[in-house]
């Protein structure tokens, strides 16, 4: 797996998703439906655009109208998958707790799934048409979520940091060095590092 870290300001920036009316984005969520229920039953290399429009009934030409590419398609998937992870802002736990709690989830998104976790890699990495954009919009994401579990005074060094740290521990994960679940708990050993570095009292808080 991998993730770039945000190189973009808030949510204007580039690599937007378009605009949908509620009958596009109700076609959308169901090809998209189709394609995580194929993932889970599935090999990458099974998996098609005209085999998911199939399921989700709808005319392969939609689809395209709204995934250019097989990966394009999977990485979406990964991403709606990423955008229900709550968010953690509770005020009465401390910043290193939010920071784990978001990181921790944020890495166990696939974790339990790994035929959808290696497609999802291996469509992450591709090149092919839309997925840059969707790269982009997982990085805002994340960077969103880092930023809102810091709090509103967030160094932007130490909110780049951890996007790093956590888009490293999403490629030893994707390579199978060590598994999701181990990136999770090495996480909290490194965020500690970063927060106990640049705010020594933050356990006070």
């Amino acid at each position: 797996m991998t993730v770039a870290p945000s190189s973009h300001g808030p949510d204007g920036a580039g690599g937007e998703a378009p605009r949908r009316n509620r009958r596009q984005e109700e076609t959308f969520r169901k090809v998209l439906a189709a394609g995580v229920e194929m993932l889970r039953e599935s090999s990458h290399a099974d998996v098609t655009v005209r085999a998911v429009a199939a399921r989700a009934k709808v005319a392969p030409a939609t689809a395209y109208t709204y995934f250019s590419s097989k990966n394009h398609l999977i990485a979406e998937v990964y991403l709606d998958l990423l955008r229900a992870v709550p968010y953690f802002t509770d005020v009465n736990d401390t910043m290193l707790t939010r920071v784990n709690k978001t990181l921790h989830q944020l890495a166990l998104v696939v974790a339990d799934e790994p035929e959808v976790a290696a497609a999802c890699t291996t469509a992450l990495l591709s090149n092919d048409a839309g997925v840059p954009q969707v790269r982009d919009r997982i990085g805002r994401e994340t960077h969103r979520r880092i930023r809102s579990a810091i709090g509103p005074d967030a160094d932007p060094r130490v909110v780049a940091a951890l996007e790093m740290t956590y888009s490293g521990a999403l490629v030893h994960a994707g390579t199978g060095a060590l598994s999701y679940h181990e990136i999770a708990d090495r996480l909290a050993y490194v965020v500690g590092l970063i927060l106990e570095t640049e705010h020594p009292h933050e356990g006070d808080r």
